[in-house]
């Protein structure tokens, strides 16, 4: 029998944490689940493997059972490997087993058939799921299908505004709407696109996870947008007025005299919009639009002719005399 290393499967190391092991499995199950790549069988053994991979380490009880045995086999291995190594030896008693909701036997089972989805490894460590009438009655029992994640990309033009998508998923195609104010990392929810449910059960739902690409002008934290404002000397010392680009299009900001560079000026409300609040919620009277910053970056005037270098020059002058005598 065919040893397993459900740590290699996985890429993590022994030592890893139940959130990196979970971390590691969603990222793997994504690039390799069946509605991702069609009629791919070098992907689906691939999701079948890292599924018992998961399931074997997921479970505490599981996972301590077989750290033991692989310790033991290790050692084994060093003594000679004489003989063949039990890995049943700390099976579980037999009878209906437990697995974690992100792969049970009856989800693999709609996927690739009546076959077991796991392996004489997996089966001799742990048993199996328990079969005849039990399992048949389980087949029967309408189960919702499960879960989807795919990644989908968007500019901040659109994630202002809102946007939409044309998603593939399998042999579907789907409009996914994406609501304005999404950040990256915003898991958007299309209820009921997600896996088939099995006997009648309703459809698991699809999980748009948005990427906001970066933007050349704006810069973003949380909802609030950042941005360099070039202003020329002339304006800065005496004071007047600037265009600040937003996304709304562009504002006049009044600029007063004496304005240092890198002075920030905040436009309150001219940020990314706020994700939208559950109805009768207590944040309805916050504002509704995070804010802008424009940073003060000081330029020359282009083209700057010779009258007003010679000035300049001459205020220069002044300005060291007047130093001096003060």
């Amino acid at each position: 029998m065919e040893p397993k290393d459900y740590y290699a499967i996985l890429g993590v190391a022994p030592s890893a944490d139940a959130d990196a092991i979970k971390q590691a499995y969603r990222k793997l199950a994504r690039q390799y689940h069946p509605d991702v790549n069609p009629g791919d069988k070098t992907a689906e053994e691939r999701f079948k493997e890292i599924n018992e991979a998961y399931q074997a380490l997921s479970d505490p009880e599981r996972r301590s059972r077989y750290d033991e045995l692989r310790e033991h086999y290790q050692r084994w291995q060093q003594r000679g490997g004489r003989g063949e190594f039990d890995w049943g030896r700390g099976q579980a008693a037999p009878g209906p087993q437990t697995y974690t909701d992100s792969g049970s036997p009856e989800d693999f089972a709609d996927m690739f058939g009546a076959d077991s989805p796991f392996s004489d490894f997996f089966s001799s460590m742990f048993g199996q799921a328990a079969g005849g009438q039990d399992q048949r009655a389980r087949e029967a029992r309408p189960r919702r299908g499960h879960d989807l994640e795919t990644p989908v990309e968007i500019t901040l033009e659109e994630a202002f505004r809102g946007t939409s998508r044309g998603i593939q998923i399998g042999e579907r195609r789907i409009e996914a709407k994406i609501p304005p104010g999404v950040r990256t990392g915003s898991r958007v929810r299309l209820a009921g696109h997600g896996a088939p449910g099995a006997a009648g059960g309703p459809p698991g739902d699809l999980y748009l996870v948005v990427q906001v690409a970066p933007h050349p002008q704006f810069e973003r934290e949380g909802d609030d947008l950042y941005l360099t404002l070039p202003l020329d000397i002339y304006t800065a010392a005496a004071g007047g007025s600037a265009q600040v680009p937003t996304l709304d299009g562009p504002v006049t900001l009044k600029i007063p005299p004496r304005t240092q560079a890198d002075r920030s000026f905040r436009l309150r409300g001219k940020g990314m919009p706020k994700p939208e609040k559950p109805s009768g919620s207590r944040d309805e009277a916050k504002p509704q639009r995070g804010d802008l910053y424009a940073r003060v970056k000081l330029v020359l005037p282009e083209p700057l002719s010779d009258e007003e270098l010679e000035t300049l020059r001459q205020l220069a002058r002044a300005r060291r005399t007047s130093n001096v005598h003060a």
